[in-house]
């Protein structure tokens, strides 16, 4: 039987499902003491049992982005604020390889904070 993390993976349809794996795969590379759970229906990341980062599907463009929970504190060119008060989003064109090396830049200046 899938866990419900499992289960969001699964039910995510190719070439979608292959792109937020690989994202999940970044950000547990991260650091030893991250790991992932669902928590509001998504993949939640968390650092010490804090929250850390989300994966999400943009609802109009189907693009994924990671939300970074404190991206309120960190200034980077990839981030966006949007009306978020607390966090920002990485958006991720699945059309293009992944940006590793941004997300693991951002994702260490988020861990900054933790």
């Amino acid at each position: 039987m899938l866990t419900p993390l499992d289960n969001f993976y699964a039910k995510t349809e190719e070439p979608l499902r292959s792109t937020l794996m690989a994202l999940r795969d970044i950000i547990l590379s991260q650091n030893e003491n991250l790991s992932s759970s669902v928590k509001y229906g998504m993949p939640f990341f968390s650092y010490n049992k804090k929250m850390f980062c989300y994966l999400w599907v943009d609802k109009k463009t189907r693009e994924p982005y990671i939300g970074v929970v404190e991206g309120n504190k960190i200034n980077h060119p990839s981030l966006e604020q949007g009306n978020r008060k607390r966090m920002k989003i990485f958006r991720i064109d699945s059309q293009k390889d992944l940006p590793v090396e941004k997300i693991s830049e951002v994702l260490q200046l988020a861990l900054a904070f933790y």
